[in-house]
């Protein structure tokens, strides 16, 4: 049935990460252990933040959003790669394309947040006496919201473009998720324009934030190496040092997977890049930005002889 842009293509089927059984067995199970710790590590950190008072501060409001986000954003793929390494898994042209949206929308969202993590540390460490009246209720919720609307404005619109493509076929995705890069390169026909579009997206999405992002760390580093206590200095340091590196990982396969040159095309690097933005980050974020914490830690631990005495 031909479509009304003219594609003639009604689904596509994943290739997967690897037509080896044994190989899809053992990333079978590595995949399954790395979402289950995603959903818990992340799922205890959403409740903790709710549940607990004392939590109830600007940093662990964006944290609880980042987990939050890391949650959906793990499921939407995830699931599916794990699907296809049981067995041939198939998507309508309509799922793949509301997959693609979605988890635009999530990992833009996530960019952005992350940006604004960034800015409330920056504000915590460089304006400490002020950092209550800067970063107010009314102002984590606002940023909280610009991060989600943003997210779903720049994806709607590399959706719309990605829609003005022709589909003739082949309708085999090497890929294990619908992504707006790899659908790009399987359209027939002009598509200079869509290219330009997911570009510009890419622009406002990630090297944006990232040098917002990149720019606060390096402020903050700076006020860091100014503290005279070394001890103090060395656990604030390993702290922005754990937190810089996880986003660097986030933000540079992000960047390398939507802005890279053409010369540079590779299904299997495009696969191992897409896992580190999209599997990677959400399941060590629990690790590097709260499980270390000893708020949470107090937190949790408490709760934990709560349910001892009950």
């Amino acid at each position: 049935m031909e479509k009304e842009n003219g594609s003639s293509v009604t689904e596509f089927v994943f290739l997967g990460l690897s037509e080896d059984p044994h190989v899809k067995i053992v990333l079978f199970v590595l995949f399954l252990v790395t979402y289950l710790l995603t959903i818990i590590g992340n799922g205890i950190l959403v409740t903790a933040c709710v549940a607990e008072p004392r939590l109830h501060t600007p940093m662990y409001f964006f944290l609880g959003n980042l987990s939050f986000l890391d949650i959906c954003f793990s499921s939407v793929s995830v699931p599916y790669m794990l699907a296809q390494l049981l067995s041939t898994r198939r998507i309508s042209f309509s799922g793949c394309i509301a997959q693609m949206y979605t988890s635009l929308l999530l990992g833009i969202t996530e960019c952005v947040l992350l940006a604004a993590m960034a800015y409330d540390r920056y504000t915590a460490i460089l304006f400490p006496l002020h950092y209550k009246v800067i970063m107010s209720r009314s102002r984590c919720v606002t940023m909280a919201a610009c991060c989600w609307i943003s997210g779903s404005v720049i994806a709607l619109v590399a959706t719309v473009f990605t829609l003005k493509l022709v589909f003739c076929g082949p309708n085999m995705i090497n890929h294990f998720f619908c992504e707006a890069t790899i659908l790009l390169k399987m359209a027939c026909g002009d598509r200079f324009i869509t290219e330009m579009a997911i570009f510009s997206c890419a622009v406002f999405a990630l090297v944006i934030p990232s040098s917002f992002t990149l720019v606060s760390y390096v402020r903050i580093i700076a006020t860091i190496m100014k503290i005279r206590s070394s001890e103090g200095r060395y656990k604030a340091f390993s702290t922005c040092a754990s937190h810089l590196m996880v986003v660097t990982i986030f933000y540079g396969t992000a960047i390398f997977m939507y802005m890279k040159p053409k010369s540079i095309d590779s299904a299997n690097q495009e696969k191992i890049f897409s896992i580190f933005y999209t599997v990677t980050p959400a399941m060590v974020n629990p690790m590097i930005y709260s499980l270390r914490n000893k708020d949470v830690k107090n937190v949790l631990v408490k709760g934990t002889q709560g349910d001892r005495l009950h």
